[in-house]
């Protein structure tokens, strides 16, 4: 049943799938990544989230290395089946620049970019 979800998903011509991850408890978008068949089904199955690194070209497991790991809560997909919102619970930093979102910077009418959060840690 599992393996039929995962092939009913709409992956793009690279075999991937758009990744929204979300706060569980407030709502705050974390990060957007992307999951190919093997990070989906293995998200689904172990309780954390897998993604597949598109500059790296490779599977990668949120806090394998970093300890900033992301429990996931729930997963859905959209109308088209084309993009999952999972909900986790994050400990630490979601970004890998240290903040605790990777939305940590805003973009004014005139081109300014300005950081408006303070890092949790630093880059790893």
């Amino acid at each position: 049943m599992l393996e039929s979800f995962v092939d009913s998903l709409k992956y793009d011509d690279n075999g991937l799938i758009t990744a929204v991850v979300q706060d569980h408890e407030n709502g705050d978008v974390l990060m957007v990544a992307y999951m190919n068949r093997e990070a989906v089904s293995r998200t689904l199955t172990s309780g954390r989230t897998c993604f597949w690194s598109r500059s790296r070209q490779k599977f990668w497991v949120k806090g394998e290395t970093s300890g900033n790991v992301q429990v996931v809560k729930g997963v859905y997909f959209d109308c088209d089946k084309d993009c999952l919102l999972v909900k986790i619970e994050q400990t630490g930093a979601a970004c890998h620049k240290g903040y605790r979102t990777c939305f940590f910077r805003q973009v004014d009418s005139d081109g300014s970019e300005t950081t408006v959060l303070d890092p949790l840690s630093e880059a790893y």
